[in-house]
């Protein structure tokens, strides 16, 4: 948990949110809670009945106070968890843009400015160098230099394109460089930017299985314990035993696993908050809780596990050719090529020549020739000398325009690349060949070594593509995943999926195209990068700001630590409420059953004393809990064994050692300070 939240302002907005939630219609909700309420309000009225009757009070109105101080302390951890979302959704809305927008009126590029708010799904604007873009939209001509800090806290700009799975672009991001037309996905109100406020806030937070589960196991031990309370009565009657209705109504409070009620609301608001530290936006709490459980993962390759354009490699001059002279006319080939893979030639080639950008440039009187679809080649023309780039075959065309021709060799070393799974250029000069490029899908960085950790925490990876098996097999390899699927089609990433779900393994899909839209709306947890498509990220239930499908680890972790953090909770409840019957059963049944003596480990100092310290610490064991359930339990990377062995030493066996102690001194001070 951010340690900005932890500010008087913010404590003292919480504490008001608190008696707020006193509300009986609010409190429904928690119905451990709202029997502890009830009865707080019963031992209310005997206190303030013994005061008008003349009798003695102290005893019932500490019992009051603490019972109420128990819910409120309950009330704390939800509300303080609450506000660290509400405050996390302001610091979003002070990214949302209320800029114009230029919108196109028609195809000869009328434009009208209109306010943000006034754009609608599918109308179509234009976004200039060092403006915001007003709404969520896919760009459907131009490429831009986008900013996205305001919305992913990230400072590197990314490069936003149309034609591909990097058209997206989120509302409240600005355009560096670059003028792109843009293609609004989203009316006001339900934008990306609304939705992410929405989750943050709490307001769409529906409970997971888990955790309703969970509230059907407290509500049961609730109506056992309200029903062996109940019948104490007649039996202390029975055996002559004065037992009085405050001391019952602490004893039902301490019998209730009242730690576990108070903070399960605050454990699934906080690892909500947490995904959004992590720039990880949950559409649906069930997926955050399945992420937990993932034991299958699909990674699309193209923008997930690669960069998504391939880049240069390597420069391979033809025999006879100097490689610095090469790697110079590659360069003046590639200067006109505004394409992802020109670009990377350059910068490639100043890795080679030891250069910065501006020693790279063309002579004076020089003309280029820019890449176009249309021609698969660039290149630029000086004085005699025409230098061309680009496929085998359109450079084969235009060699033979000069009365040459390509080599046997040539074409056996192009085959010979294009077998390795990359990609050959052919670079010309006049009638000969002098050289090729070839460009590889380049493997994210620190994809392998979050793989391998993937396996270390028993998922399987496997990576799926539409590329041929060669080159899927060689990108697999190089990214360590556990298997690959080539030449998948659309139907095959669904199918693959629904052919694991059928085995019975929980699949996650990462994906970020249109293409992967089915397979996403199938697995149990889709993530969809933000600069995907539309369609991706409407299928998904989980989408990553970051675009980063290294995301998925922490998101795996948070399920996990989520699950983890409500087990150990319920556990040290559990074993909480085990130690407090040392404390409430001998003092309750002490005077008839001295045999009884015996479980009064503690040594308690009287029977009211034990009873008032066993409530003291049943309120206070909640607040000081309260960092461990926003913060989580921590998930490392063991067997199931382990971690179930780890839980009980720590919260089973700590929680029942640690009401002894606690208690005890408890006892010892009121005492010390004659409270009872």
């Amino acid at each position: 948990m951010n340690q900005t939240i932890w500010k008087w302002h913010f404590i003292r907005e919480a504490v008001k949110e608190s008696f707020i939630k006193l509300n009986p219609f609010a409190l429904w909700r928690n119905p451990v809670m709202l029997i502890v309420e009830i009865g707080s309000i019963i031992a209310t009225f005997i206190f303030i009945g013994n005061i008008v009757k003349g009798l003695p009070f102290g005893f019932e109105m500490q019992i009051s106070l603490w019972l109420w101080l128990t819910i409120l302390f309950a009330n704390f951890a939800e509300a303080f968890a609450e506000k660290a979302g509400k405050a996390r959704a302001n610091s979003l809305r002070q990214s949302r843009s209320q800029a114009d927008a230029k919108k196109l009126l028609n195809e000869k590029g009328d434009i009208q400015i209109v306010s943000a708010s006034e754009l609608r799904k599918d109308d179509v604007i234009l976004v200039s160098e060092g403006e915001m873009i007003p709404g969520d939209g896919d760009i459907i001509e131009g490429t831009a230099l986008v900013d996205e800090s305001a919305i992913t806290g990230e400072s590197a700009p990314v490069i936003r394109e149309s034609g591909g799975d990097r058209s997206g672009v989120t509302g409240g991001t600005k355009v560096l460089s670059g003028i792109i037309r843009l293609r609004i996905t989203a009316n006001p109100g339900d934008t990306f930017l609304d939705r992410m406020i929405g989750m943050v806030e709490g307001a769409n937070r529906q409970k997971t299985p888990n955790e309703i589960a969970l509230e059907i196991l407290l509500i049961a031990l609730t109506v056992l314990f309200i029903t062996v309370v109940a019948v104490l009565p007649a039996y202390a009657h029975y055996m002559g035993i004065a037992v009085s209705v405050v001391v019952l109504v602490s004893l039902l409070v301490c019998l209730l696993p009242t730690t576990i009620g108070g903070l399960l609301p605050a454990i699934g608001i906080a690892g909500m908050d947490r995904l959004i530290q992590h720039n990880v936006i949950a559409l649906s709490g069930r997926a955050v809780e399945a992420a937990g459980d993932v034991n299958v993962v699909l990674l699309d390759k193209t923008g997930t596990i690669t960069l998504g354009n391939r880049m240069a490699y390597e420069f391979l001059p033809v025999h006879g050719i100097e490689k610095n002279a090469f790697v110079k006319s590659a360069v003046l080939s590639s200067l006109a090529d505004e394409t992802p893979e020109g670009r990377s030639i350059i910068v490639l080639a100043k890795k080679e020549l030891q250069v910065k950008g501006k020693d790279i440039r063309a002579p004076h009187e020089s003309h280029f020739v820019s890449f176009t679809p249309q021609s698969r080649m660039s290149g630029i023309d000086i004085d005699n000398c025409k230098i061309r780039k680009g496929a085998l075959d359109a450079v084969e065309a235009f060699i033979a325009e000069q009365g040459g021709s390509v080599s046997d060799n040539i074409r056996k070393d192009v085959e010979n690349i294009a077998r390795k799974g990359d990609t050959p250029l052919v670079v010309a000069e006049n009638s000969k060949v002098i050289g090729m490029i070839r460009l590889k899908d380049i493997v994210k960085e620190g994809i392998s070594q979050r793989i391998a950790h993937l396996r270390n925490m028993g998922i399987r990876s496997i990576m799926i593509t539409g590329d041929n098996p060669l080159t899927a097999a060689s990108i697999a390899a190089e990214a360590g995943v556990d298997d690959f699927i080539a030449e998948a089609k659309p139907e095959t990433k669904l199918e693959a999926i629904r052919k694991y779900q059928d085995e019975g393994y929980l699949v996650a899909m990462i994906g970020d195209g249109t293409n992967d839209a089915p397979a996403l709306a199938q697995a149990d947890v889709a993530v969809a990068m933000n600069a995907g498509t539309q369609a991706a990220r409407e299928a998904a239930n989980m989408v990553d700001l970051d675009s980063s499908p290294t995301k998925l680890l922490e998101i795996v972790e948070i399920g996990k630590e989520i699950l983890i953090t409500r087990g150990a909770l319920t556990t040290f409840s559990v074993a909480n409420d085990v130690s407090k019957y040392f404390a409430i059963v001998p003092a309750l049944f002490g005077s008839v059953y001295p045999v009884l003596g015996v479980l009064n480990i503690m040594r308690l100092t009287s029977p009211r004393s034990a009873v008032l310290s066993a409530v003291v610490f049943n309120a206070l064991i909640i607040p000081l809990l309260i960092p461990l359930a926003l913060r989580g339990v921590r998930y490392r990377v063991k067997s199931v064994s382990a971690l179930l062995t780890r839980n009980i030493l720590i919260y089973g066996l700590g929680g029942l050692l640690l009401p002894f102690i606690g208690i005890k001194l408890i006892d010892l001070l009121l005492i010390f300070l004659h409270l009872v």
